[in-house]
């Protein structure tokens, strides 16, 4: 079967744009082929700085043709009703028609028959449409066009379509169709400096190999492994290791179509500027990657002097000048951040909170100044239950934020808090305390680690703690896919930080007291912890699911109330999940199930709950007797186990009760007809499901 090859070929695309255009291309050419008839067999789509390519392989010559019935009005119906019919169908007379038989009535039925068009008839079709209404996040219009109605907006000045459409063992069709002037063709161009000249593809693998033979690469995945595997072999030639960086090689792989790795060097006075900054003022500015140094007595890996370009060209000097250039700007760049880190160490962090008093956090939560004294606060008051050391906890809370203000942060928004760390320890604060600037952001997403620290813990508990009370307190809770103030974020740190370092807190008595000192109050203030407890448990469902828990096990356990030790409740999740993987666990919650189901029936046809204590007196089976021993035996050893936080040990006392549970539904017949044994039997199966939920609601887990 035929194959489609198309390429859009413009102006430089930023890199940023170019992983997703090439997959929306790719999803908008396939849906409306497969919207049309035509079910392909593969697609993959490329992206370069100059370029949009794509190759559809197995695409059908030409559509199926289609069959469809349509119903008409009923015989004697008025003639209007039957000319609009004729018209619609394409029918010349009812005597095309055929007649169905109906119980309302005998109907015409028009058969359709609509042939299918080749398939480069309706590419030639659906193209201009998908070009015309591409995606881009910003596009632009330009040339004497611009002006008109109706003119293509593209991300930048499209120069060219390639479209070709045709079996591997022919010459391809070209597609023919337009759009804004511009001719589909045949025609591509190749490296802009070292092939510039205009190349006749035929089909993708044609293509492919020209462009590469043209100084272009199309895969960016190819491009990418180029660029790393040259610049660790030329960081490895010289003795030094390339530090690697996935994003921007991700971003550099778009910034060129023929990969060439060159390596330049600074001044080794600038090594005295934290690596961090370095590498953030070369990455930034330059695109450039940083090597280290092996040999250095660093555990952490010293920079060495060295940076990797990628240049776009094979320059006739061995990329002199393409060095020297780079080797200019890097060198002014690290001048300034060499001048603002020295700058900033002659200020104390404290000396800096002031203009705290200045900088509003949000118009109705105070200033950030007021935000910081909030953190201290509560930081104090988490130390002891996370043993930290109250002093150094107040201390890392009251100087965490203070390297905002500093000029490095200023330039680099994301070494805040590393930098505070290197201020801290600069003018002799405690290690835990300098940590606990860097680690109080911590964890940022579920790859983020998480601090272990005492004081690092208390901090960033402190920080997102009063975050989340505070949002939630003026309302600006987060709604469907918005999370302006990243509050999903902050929770799941919370979860994070908790269950990874095992610690015991109340999560409503900490939000009480964060609540307690905020400028402003909810109308509902007793309301708004638990209220946030429910935003906590869902955040912990998506945390478990990633985990490959069940989610329903999260609300079976949520659903006994007063549950916001975090930790407890992962442990008695995790318990609950093996508990309900064994046979006794599958047979006792199928039990639990049938017992609920049968109660709730029961209780809506009487209108009222079978509560209270059944009486023994009316047991008549022993069957009854036995669930009820054992329930009663159940109750209390479960109950035990669960205070002393023992959860495997309550579940297994809950597996005691399969057996009677089995024999009471195999032998005794619950809606009895002496009304006082229904009612009494109604309470003992009642009975199950309060024995059960001292360590779970059953009735929230899924079969």
């Amino acid at each position: 079967m035929p194959d489609l090859l198309l390429e859009l070929f413009s102006e430089e695309i930023p890199a940023r744009m170019q992983a997703k255009a090439a997959d929306d291309l790719r999803r908008m050419v396939t849906d409306k082929l497969v919207a049309e008839g035509l079910v392909y067999e593969g697609a993959k789509a490329f992206a370069t700085p100059r370029r949009l390519a794509l190759t559809v392989h197995g695409i059908p010559v030409r559509q199926p043709d289609l069959k469809t019935e349509r119903r008409g009005p009923k015989i004697g119906a008025p003639d209007a009703a039957v000319q609009g019919f004729l018209k619609a169908t394409g029918l010349t007379s009812l005597e095309e028609a055929k007649i169905q038989r109906d119980p309302k009535g005998d109907f015409y039925i028009a058969l359709i028959e609509k042939p299918g068009r080749d398939a480069i008839d309706v590419l030639a079709e659906i193209l201009p449409v998908i070009i015309r209404t591409f995606p881009w996040p910003k596009s632009m219009r330009w040339g004497a066009r611009s002006g008109k109605s109706g003119s293509l907006d593209w991300v930048r000045p499209l120069h060219a379509i390639t479209a070709t459409f045709g079996l591997e063992t022919e010459e391809p069709d070209v597609v023919k169709f337009s759009v804004d002037g511009i001719e589909a063709g045949q025609t591509t161009y190749g490296h802009r400096f070292l092939a510039p000249a205009a190349i006749s593809v035929r089909r993708f693998e044609d293509y492919e190999a020209k462009l590469l033979a043209a100084k272009v690469v199309l895969d960016p995945e190819r491009r990418k492994d180029a660029i790393l595997t040259d610049a660790k072999q030329l960081a490895f030639a010289q003795g030094f290791e390339l530090v690697e960086d996935q994003n921007l090689l991700d971003e550099v792989a778009g910034l060129v179509e023929w990969p060439v790795v060159l390596m330049g060097s600074f001044e080794p006075e600038f090594l005295t500027t934290p690596a961090e900054v370095i590498r953030a003022t070369i990455r930034n500015n330059q695109k450039c990657f940083v090597v280290s140094d092996p040999k250095s007595t660093d555990k952490t890996g010293k920079l060495a002097n060295k940076f990797i370009l990628v240049a776009n060209i094979e320059a006739t000097d061995g990329g002199a000048t393409i060095i020297a250039g780079n080797e200019r700007v890097i060198r002014a760049r690290l001048s300034d951040a060499k001048f603002f880190y020295e700058t900033d160490l002659k200020t104390k962090l404290e000396d800096r909170l002031p203009k705290f008093e200045q900088i509003v956090f949000h118009e109705k939560l105070g200033t950030q100044a007021a935000r910081i004294k909030r953190i201290e606060r509560l930081a104090a008051e988490i130390a002891p239950l996370v043993s930290a050391d109250v002093a150094k906890a107040t201390r890392a809370a009251q100087l965490a934020k203070a390297d905002l203000l500093t000029e490095v942060v200023g330039e680099f928004p994301e070494v805040q808090g590393l930098m505070g760390k290197y201020y801290a320890l600069a003018q002799g604060e405690d290690v835990s305390v300098a940590a606990a600037c860097e680690e109080h952001y911590k964890p940022q997403g579920p790859a983020d680690r998480v601090p272990v620290d005492p004081v690092s813990v208390a901090v960033a508990l402190a920080d997102k703690i009063d975050t989340l009370v505070g949002f939630w307190a003026i309302d600006e809770k987060p709604t469907g896919s918005k999370d302006p103030y990243a509050l999903r974020r902050a929770a799941l740190g919370v979860i994070r930080l908790i269950a990874e370092n095992a610690l015991r807190l109340s999560l409503m008595e900490v939000a009480a007291s964060a609540l307690a000192g905020l400028p402003v109050k909810p109308a509902d203030a007793q309301k708004l912890p638990s209220d946030l407890l429910s935003f906590f448990a869902d955040r912990l469902k998506v945390q478990l699911r990633e985990q490959g828990a069940r989610h329903d096990l999260v609300d079976a356990v949520f659903a006994l109330g007063g549950q916001d030790d975090l930790l407890m409740i992962v442990r008695r999740v995790d318990a609950l999940g093996k508990f309900l993987d064994s046979d006794d666990g599958k047979n006792l919650l199928a039990g639990t199930k049938r017992a609920s189901n049968i109660l709730s029936i029961e209780e809506k046809k009487d209108k009222r709950t079978f509560d209270g204590a059944p009486d023994a007196a009316l047991y008549s089976l022993n069957e009854e007797k036995a669930l009820a021993k054992a329930i009663g035996e159940v109750k209390a050893e479960a109950s035990a186990a669960v205070a002393k936080e023992d959860f495997a040990t309550a579940m297994s006392a809950m597996a005691k009760l399969r057996p009677p549970v089995d024999a009471f539904f195999d032998k005794v017949r619950v809606n009895d007809d002496d009304a006082k044994v229904r009612e009494n039997r109604l309470k003992l199966l009642n009975e199950i499901r309060s024995a059960t939920r001292a360590v779970a609601d059953f009735s929230k887990i899924q079969d």
